[in-house]
């Protein structure tokens, strides 16, 4: 019987303990979430954060008070110790909104923390008085220990938890919240209360650039990404002006080194010149591009990161998962219901003081003070005062109470003798006119909150400047970036290639990121992933770097069939495989092999000689054979008879042109870049073969030549012109002349060689500017002139030719105009129907200029 109990009792007790389990775990959860890491929609603060105002405002005098001081004081509130609070006061300090600080407090830039507590002091800022503290509107709760009140929530105006962000870990949950521009949030606030549209994009105080496209308004489940402002100095050197958010400079120099040894980026050194403003120097490698170790930077290092976003707040003392527009709206109506309360509490002050004003005034004009003078009682003197009143109480807008006659009995006699009726009015007068204008903003409730917004970005708006730039990302093609840190070799006979065959023949430079494809004389194909030494079959015929989708490069390839004893010609691409996966190319006969191969990077046809053995029963033993003359089809094919007989040997005679043409290219606006896709914005190039070139003018006046990788950058805020270079073709420039302040024409041929070579074409003026750079035969322009001395604006046409001959491209050129020209010149797009090529308009000439119109008068 004993030990039924004892069993039992063990049952009781683990059960208990289960429970306590279950219950302790759920509190502490709770208590993370609501006490700790997650912010209140209500005022955008946690815990800790709104402990730490608090204590500063029962602080305040004016002056600045030691954070060691502030932490103390903080204490009496915050149970969790002295690390937590410090730790949160600096991050609020850093934001340079709620508070005035003085001392070292760190840079977020570069990761330096704050001198000690003791040597660095703060105080609450303008802000921070304005908009964050309103005792009377406060709703309050005992301290953790009972001795103190400490406020539920702060009563704050304006939509802090977007303008400072926050993230936390709790338990089971986490949050993240970007933040926002200061100005842009006031003026959303505006928008959404006068019902506009609105939109709320991130803005960092480490500036740099964010694509939004998956921001999603902040909801869980959307990211964005960030990028450093990288900016090229010239040839040799990168300079990194802006860090991406989260990030540090020690951070970001780190990465990029870590890039260096894997080789993923060539660079000789980095030099972190960041004080006042962040200035990170990279000195590049001999014959490293800028441009793609600037795409490099963003592939490969934390000059690019992205971040996710989860939103999750505090709303009734429960977590809730909302996006960035209903946190804004619900903090706008939170700011205008406390405007409210606000201008109900002033009213109700308003009018206890016009109460109190006008009975004074009753009180000392009517004398009714001298009528206490023989009461022998104090309820006789309230009765006194009270029937003396009786006469005026319909005047009043409240009942009068008997706290209002005692008050009447406080007045001293020295300010009854030296009352002024007259003055007394005034003020009453005066407070009329504020009741009148504080009832009004009751009454236009809205408008008053419009106007609460207006005035904080008047007062406060003027620095607070959006940072980063918002821009779409391009997405970058890690392998076309990526630096050859990587040497393949290859051991034909053996079948064997990689990086570890020093001894052996030397194919290319590559990536370890690249794939490479293998042919053997077999007719077997396989594509890999690079590595120190891996097998392909003996015999390879081929071995090179293998691009996925690439519909450019066809391979020509005669085989005999063991079969059919036949020999076959076919041609292929290679856009699709399975890794380390062998393909047959041949009908899969025993005894096939390749006899011809070659691999064509613009699809070129070959001509080939075909040579048959000597014994067979051919009539013509020797003929030339055409690629061209089959079509480029699947590597499964089996390709086209070439001959039934023994062939003894094939070579090539002559390489033929591209079967598909050059390679279509499209310049695109948004993002700057060379594409082979016509997209949004994008502007036809041409098609662009071996050897071919593009020509790109500048606002400043320069253009140069660059080839057709697709990983050219062109700066598209300084861009004037881009097209495909023609060498015989006459160019035309319309240009401003910042020395003799009027435009200027002029025709000529380039004559550039050199790639990446820039060269100026106007005058060196730094007000000069490019306005227009055609390879038009015939273009067209328009602009507005002053004529006269009414100065009358008038819209004139013009064709480029009838102005100024070809001359050289060192030329100055001829003037567009004797007269003032109003704004820009535009490029007009003339249809051959409106303009003949070759026809002249019928102008008279001016013989002072040497221009069309007559003296005195243009067109």
């Amino acid at each position: 019987m004993s030990n039924e109990n004892t069993q039992e009792q063990n049952r009781t007790t683990a059960i208990h303990v289960d429970g306590m389990f279950q219950n302790w775990f759920l509190d502490y959860a709770s208590y993370v979430i609501l006490e700790r890491a997650v912010p209140s929609v209500d005022d955008g603060l946690k815990p800790v954060q709104r402990r730490i105002l608090h204590a500063m405002y029962e602080m305040d005098d004016g002056r600045f008070h030691k954070v060691a001081n502030v932490i103390g004081q903080t204490m009496q509130y915050h149970p969790h110790g002295d690390a937590s609070i410090g730790e949160a006061l600096v991050n609020i300090g850093q934001k340079e909104l709620l508070f005035d600080t003085q001392g070292n407090w760190g840079d977020y830039r570069t990761g330096d923390s704050a001198a000690a507590p003791r040597y660095i002091e703060v105080r609450l800022s303008k802000f921070a008085k304005e908009v964050v503290f309103n005792p009377d509107i406060t709703e309050w709760q005992m301290s953790y220990d009972g001795r103190k009140k400490e406020p539920v929530t702060l009563p704050i105006k304006f939509p802090l938890l977007l303008s400072q962000g926050a993230d936390g870990i709790a338990v089971g949950l986490s949050t993240k919240i970007l933040p926002h521009n200061f100005v842009e949030l006031c003026e959303a606030s505006i928008n959404y209360l006068q019902g506009k549209r609105y939109r709320l994009l991130p803005d960092f105080p480490t500036g740099g650039f964010v694509d939004v496209s998956e921001y999603n308004k902040g909801e869980r489940g959307g990211k964005v990404k960030i990028r450093a402002r990288i900016e090229v100095v010239d040839k040799k050197t990168l300079a990194i002006r802006e860090i991406p958010f989260g990030t540090t400079t020690g951070s970001l120099i780190e990465s990029i080194l870590k890039a260096q040894e894997k080789g993923k980026i060539k660079i000789k050194k980095v030099v972190d010149n960041t004080a006042k403003d962040v200035e990170v120097l990279i000195e590049l490698a001999p014959g490293a591009d800028p441009d793609v170790t600037v795409d490099a930077l963003y592939a490969f290092t934390d000059c690019q990161i992205s971040v996710s976003v989860n939103a999750c707040v505090i709303v009734n003392d429960k977590p809730r998962f909302m996006n960035v527009h209903e946190i804004l709206e619900y903090s706008t109506e939170r700011t205008k219901s406390l405007l409210k309360r606000e201008l109900e509490i002033k009213l109700n002050e308003l009018n206890e003081k016009w109460h109190f004003s006008s009975l004074e005034k009753i009180f000392i004009e009517k004398r009714i003070y001298r009528n206490i003078e023989e009461c022998e009682t104090w309820e006789d003197v309230l009765d006194t005062i009270d029937k003396g009143l009786k006469p005026y109480k319909k005047h009043f807008r409240r009942e009068i109470t008997p706290d209002d006659i005692i008050r009447l009995t406080e007045i001293k006699i020295k300010r009854i003798s030296r009352y002024d009726s007259l003055r007394a009015d005034e003020e009453i007068k005066a407070i009329e006119e504020e009741i009148k204008k504080v009832s009004y903003h009751l009454e236009h409730l809205t408008e008053y909150a419009v106007a609460h917004f207006e005035d904080l970005i008047k007062k406060y708006g003027k620095g607070r400047e959006r940072k980063t730039e918002v821009r779409g990302f391009e997405e970058i093609e890690v392998k076309q970036v990526a630096a050859n840190n990587a040497r393949l070799y290859v051991n034909r006979a053996e079948g064997f290639f990689g990086t570890g065959l020093r001894k052996d023949e030397f194919v290319c430079e590559c990536s370890d990121l690249d794939d490479i494809i293998v042919f053997t004389r077999s007719g077997k194909m396989m594509v890999s992933r690079l590595g120190e030494k891996k097998f392909a079959g003996k015999d390879i015929i081929h071995i090179a770097v293998w691009r996925r989708n690439d519909e450019r490069t066809a391979y020509n390839m005669a085989y005999y069939d063991g079969a059919s004893k036949r020999t076959y010609v076919k041609r292929f691409h290679v856009t699709g495989v399975t890794r380390d996966k062998e393909y047959d190319l041949t009908q899969g006969a025993p005894g096939s092999k390749v006899l011809y191969f070659t691999a064509n990077p613009n699809s070129e046809s070959e001509r080939v000689r075909v040579q048959l053995h000597p014994n067979c029963t051919a009539r013509i033993k020797e003929f030339e054979f055409d690629f061209g003359t089959i079509e480029i089809k699947g590597r499964n094919a089996n390709g086209n008879i070439l001959t039934k007989y023994p062939v003894r040997k094939i070579e090539l005679i002559e390489k033929g042109k591209s079967s598909i043409g050059g390679i279509p290219l499209w310049f695109d606006e948004k993002f700057g870049r060379l594409v082979t896709e016509e997209k949004e914005k994008t502007t036809y190039l041409g098609e662009f073969n071996t050897g071919d070139q593009i020509i790109v003018a500048y606002k400043n006046g320069e253009i140069e030549l660059t080839n057709f990788e697709l990983t050219n950058k062109y700066d598209t805020d300084e861009l004037v012109a881009i097209e495909k270079f023609l060498p015989e073709k006459i160019y035309s420039a319309v240009y401003y002349d910042g020395d003799k302040k009027e435009f200027y024409v002029k025709r000529f041929q380039v004559e550039l060689k050199t790639e990446r070579y820039r060269t100026s074409i106007i005058t060196e003026h730094p007000r000069s500017v490019l306005h227009i750079f055609t390879g038009k035969p015939e273009p067209w322009v328009k602009f507005n002139i002053l004529k006269g001395k009414a100065k009358e604006k008038t819209e004139v046409e013009v064709k480029l030719s009838d102005i100024v001959d070809v001359k050289g491209w060192k030329a100055l050129g001829n003037r567009l105009t004797p007269y003032e020209v109003s704004g820009k010149v535009y490029e007009v797009n003339k249809l051959p129907d409106e303009v003949e090529i070759g026809t002249t308009l019928e102008l008279e000439v001016n013989p002072k200029s040497g221009l069309p119109g007559k003296q005195g008068e243009l067109f």
